[in-house]
């Protein structure tokens, strides 16, 4: 189902758009497509020819990878503002994983070759394509480093920490991660098993850090999180 183009003003928080003009902005929004994601619903699969790029303008979508044995590595969170799908596309290769939507969603999209078309014509674009990659590759080699080195309650530390500073909504008892994440996905983002989760919440719950019910995820000691991912001394209550 289509709905209205977003306003200008809304695609300038984008990563790659952020630089252009007023007049650059609206080429840019009159090339691509606008559509709803409904929860559960894939922008793409993995495994589908990588065709269009992707940014999101709201919600919430989950990057998710099918390993060989069937069971799911969770890549990312994609939020407002972000892009997903492009790198596969510009290098004409499949997508590598699904992106999912956790939330109801709004995203707009471009094909490959429009895309390039606008690089060429608004050269700001690949300039910030660029440095999107490089950063996303970074997070990816942190993660590496993570699962290879780091013990499990600082890896399940460390992703709740991301999580917080990407979607982290400020509430009286803490800070909420503003969409449905389940102890399952979380194990899937760390490299772990569902029960190792679920004891280390249920340890953390013990000792006021975290509160999780109901697909719902409340850090109510963000410092005390950050001494555990960062293994640092832990501090007082906060």
């Amino acid at each position: 189902m289509s709905t209205p183009g977003p306003d200008i003003s809304i695609l300038r928080r984008t990563e790659l758009f952020a630089a252009l003009s007023d007049a650059a902005l609206k080429d840019v929004l009159q090339n691509g497509r606008t559509r709803r994601l409904p929860k559960g619903t894939a922008a793409f699969r993995q495994g589908d020819p990588g065709a269009t790029c992707h940014s999101l303008i709201h919600g919430r979508v989950k990057i998710a990878q099918t390993r060989p044995d069937g069971g799911q590595l969770v890549l990312r969170y994609i939020g407002p503002g972000e892009m997903f799908g492009t790198v596969a596309a510009m290098m004409g290769q499949p997508f590598p994983a699904d992106a999912v939507a956790v939330v109801d969603s709004v995203e707009i999209y471009w094909s490959v070759e429009t895309m390039r078309e606008l690089m060429r014509r608004h050269p700001d674009i690949a300039i910030h394509a660029t440095s999107a990659v490089g950063e996303r590759v970074r997070d990816l080699q942190g993660r590496l480093g993570e699962m290879s080195a780091a013990r499990v309650e600082q890896r399940i530390a460390r992703a709740l920490v991301r999580l917080v500073r990407q979607a982290g909504r400020r509430t009286e008892d803490g800070v909420e991660i503003d969409f449905p994440i389940t102890r399952q996905e979380l194990a899937e983002m760390t490299g772990t098993t569902l029960h190792t989760v679920s004891r280390t919440l249920s340890a953390w719950e013990d000792e006021g850090l975290v509160e999780s019910h109901r697909r719902r995820i409340l850090v109510r000691r963000p410092h005390g999180l950050v001494a555990i991912a960062e293994d640092l001394p832990a501090p007082g209550k906060d």
